[in-house]
């Protein structure tokens, strides 16, 4: 044994103590993910606002962030306003538009319908980029009724889009609906993102979905850090079976049976804050006052996280 003098000794067992008695580093303590709110238009389209309003009532509740459909600011478009316009709105309001909700059929097998989904996604992306909003969701719209779809086809499908995405300034989002027969669980999502092989990849996941789906939330922490910057927020009660429950059943954050704050939990921490943004579509939401709804769904999600 190498001999060692008393006073190294009880040098370095008083280091050693002394260092037991010191907090831990900041710089070594585990990172935090942060969250930030967001209101997705889904929760008051029912009042049929328009697309300007829905962006007021968003601002005036409190959200520093939104989502916005693709259809409703096409009305808008079609009805005589412009992106220059809306922009402006949108700045002067101080708010975000992290995502945009559009129905592109982007990754069906009929050739043709495909090649007019990824122009639809092109057009969709540069009005997008012209109102600052750099993402857009990317469903598995159009083979949603019939199972099989070829998951090393749809992964070389969300290549193509993600590539269009890059040209555009906005990032394709891949969307798990699961009500679909294909896309439906956190596994297949997961898959075709990976073998797209595209650093600028992401993952569009919903605690609504998951349930749907029939996913377990235990395989969420396979969802790699940096994979989420949107995540759809909601409520259900699982008297309604995942076979059986619909969009319209989803309730506000914290009045259901969800494990929202075990799904939280599982997201990984990021250099960006995670915008978790209330996606509901409740018919009895949809009757009363929007700005109403939009205040207490952003208070139950401040109150849950």
């Amino acid at each position: 044994m190498t001999k060692i003098s008393r006073r190294e000794l009880l040098f370095s067992t008083g280091t050693a103590a002394g260092a037991a008695l010191l907090p831990f580093s900041t710089s070594a303590a585990p990172k935090s993910t942060k969250f930030e709110f967001s209101l997705n238009m889904s929760t008051i389209m029912g009042q049929k606002l328009g697309f300007i309003k829905e962006l007021e009532i968003a601002s005036a509740a409190g959200y520093k962030h939104c989502e916005i459909w693709v259809p409703t600011l096409e009305a808008y478009l079609k009805s005589g306003g412009t992106l220059v316009e809306a922009k402006k709105r949108i700045n002067d309001l101080g708010i975000n538009i992290q995502n945009a909700i559009g129905f592109a059929q982007w990754i069906v097998d009929d050739e043709a319908t495909r090649k007019q989904g990824v122009e639809q996604m092109k057009r969709e992306m540069g009005m997008l980029a012209e109102l600052g909003c750099f993402r857009t969701a990317a469903p598995p719209m159009g083979a949603t009724k019939e199972a099989g779809l070829d998951l090393r086809r749809a992964a070389e499908r969300y290549r193509t889009i993600l590539d269009v995405g890059t040209s555009a300034g906005v990032t394709p989002q891949l969307e798990m609906w699961g009500h679909s027969k294909n896309l439906n669980r956190v596994a297949d999502v997961l898959f075709v993102a990976a073998e797209a092989g595209q650093a600028n990849a992401k993952l569009l996941l919903d605690v609504f979905h998951i349930y749907k789906g029939e996913s377990s939330i235990d395989c969420l922490h396979l969802v790699g850090e940096n994979s989420i910057d949107v995540f759809h927020v909601n409520d259900y009660v699982t008297t309604i079976k995942p076979t059986s429950i619909t969009d319209g059943d989803r309730i506000y954050a914290g009045d259901g049976e969800a494990p929202i704050k075990e799904i939280i939990k599982r997201l990984k921490p990021s250099e960006k804050p995670v915008i978790l943004s209330l996606e509901l579509f409740n018919k009895e939401l949809w009757a009363q006052d929007p700005l109403k709804v939009a205040k207490t769904g952003l208070d139950k999600m401040k109150s849950l996280i």
